[in-house]
């Protein structure tokens, strides 16, 4: 791969990093062992370690350039060393001894202690981690994601590359049809007539213009005296604590088909339903107002390459209504708050903030990212993501994928971002805190679990459809 300049997003979020407040995804991967018994670790280690080094992208770092000024580009690192980023990690002797964790307890522990660490900015921004197998062969790879390198969807595409079937398919070779094959570039094509240059100065005009609205709408948004869920809100302390849920799939669907909706509807209102359990446990009072998700979308086409240049991305704010007691009626709060945003779409309002990003020069992302940052707990106090996997099954050495747990990183000014992703029959909800000020995150954990089973129970009522 040649240079390559960052995207306009990708410099904010590469510029957004600092010690407390990392800027990488990750995702937790438990792989079971086959019938005829596990590969031993070192085999493992070796196996990431090769496919690892066979994805392109993998071999690319961040470097500054002179133009455009204050901006940044990718360079194939020369000195690529996989040995740097794919490394063997083994949990304490004692997680199996009576009164001592669970593999999966001992892992999420680890995991977040690992995820508190930035990268390393000199090298290709990843990591990779082997978790050595339990004492049935059950094992775990944690692997770690700058968001400058990657937005979920292109950071599913890239890692994907480490499973035995995607591995497989992209070693084969392929005759490339001749609509695959390159155009050749007409000459003079970089030089555009008058119709052209009438089309890019309207797209030009429209992007400001864009950009303008979703400012002004920043602006109304924005809280200066927010009251929003303390727990939410605490300062931050660099620490990191992984908690994980498991809800059947089932059961979402169950619940969508007597209440309306979609699935990712019912799955925010039972995290918004989780949120108010967990505060009354905790002893605090509701908040005045509901706390606020920023709810990323992906602006990526349907059927385009998920490994295409540059993050894509968009969001809506919404408000998780947990001063709401009826579950049927919070279902019914978000479905409604989505649709609308729906209806104004991913290029406007105040969660379209990548919008605007796209429109800043480099140098105004380099200075103002710290600015930016702070200014991020004004508008909204959770990140509640959802990251689409391959629906087909995965494995790894032949070892099945059981489940993968995706991280999102924190913001500045927010204690908790909540991650979700479904394959196979189950959800699989990731859930990052900082580890001072939500040392409870287990228990919010439990509260999704059985948030979901109270929605169905709701659901199983017969209670007429939320629309």
């Amino acid at each position: 791969m040649g240079t390559e300049l960052l995207a306009p997003l990708d410099l904010a979020f590469w510029h957004l990093e600092s010690a407390a407040h990392p800027m990488h995804l990750g995702a937790l991967a438990v792989f079971a062992p086959p019938p005829d018994g596990a590969p031993g670790p070192d085999t493992l280690l070796e196996l990431l370690g090769a496919r690892a080094s066979a994805i392109p992208r993998l071999r690319m770092r961040v470097r500054d350039v002179l133009l455009p000024v204050g901006g940044a580009a990718w360079f194939a690192d020369k000195d690529f060393d996989v040995h740097r980023h794919v490394m063997r990690v083994t949990l304490p002797a004692d997680r199996s001894a009576p009164g001592g964790e669970g593999f999966m307890a001992a892992a999420t522990g680890l995991a977040g202690e690992l995820m508190e660490r930035p990268l390393r900015r000199g090298l290709p921004p990843w990591e990779m981690y082997l978790i050595d197998p339990d004492a049935d062969g059950t094992f775990a790879v944690l692997v770690k994601l700058h968001h400058a390198l990657a937005d979920g969807m292109r950071a599913v595409a890239i890692g994907a590359g480490i499973f035995d079937e995607i591995a497989s398919a992209t070693a084969r070779p392929r005759s490339a049809a001749p609509s695959a094959l390159p155009r050749p570039v007409p000459p003079r094509s970089w030089m555009p007539g008058p119709r052209q240059v009438a089309v890019l100065a309207l797209g030009r005009i429209e992007d400001l213009g864009r950009a303008f609205g979703v400012g002004a709408s920043l602006v109304r948004a924005g809280r200066l005296d927010p009251r929003g869920a303390p727990a939410l809100r605490a300062g931050s302390s660099g620490t990191r604590r992984l908690a994980t849920a498991d809800l059947d799939l089932e059961t979402v669907r169950r619940i969508r088909r007597v209440c309306g909706g979609t699935g990712n509807d019912v799955l925010l209102a039972v995290v918004a339903g989780a949120l108010r359990h967990w505060m009354l446990e905790r002893g605090e009072s509701l908040p005045g107002d509901d706390p606020r998700a920023l709810v990323p979308v992906s602006r990526r086409r349907p059927g385009g390459a998920a490994t295409a240049n540059g993050n894509r991305l968009s969001a809506y704010l919404l408000g998780l209504p947990v001063c709401e007691a009826d579950p049927w009626e919070r279902l019914r709060a978000v479905r409604g708050a989505m649709d609308r945003n729906k209806a104004a779409g991913p290029l406007r309002g105040a969660g379209a903030v990548a919008v605007l990003a796209d429109q800043l020069p480099s140098l105004a992302h380099r200075f103002g990212a710290p600015l930016a940052g702070n200014a991020a707990r004004m508008l909204f106090d959770v990140l509640v993501t959802s990251v689409p996997l391959p629906r087909s099954r995965l494995s790894l050495a032949g070892c099945p994928l059981s489940a993968l747990y995706p991280m999102a990183p924190l913001a500045r000014g927010q204690s908790m971002a909540v991650a979700l992703t479904t394959y196979g029959s189950r959800v699989h909800i990731g859930l990052v805190a900082d580890g001072k000020a939500l040392p409870d995150l287990e228990r919010l954990a439990r509260c999704v679990e059985e948030e979901a089973a109270g929605l169905l129970a709701v659901a199983g009522e017969g209670r007429r459809s939320v629309s």
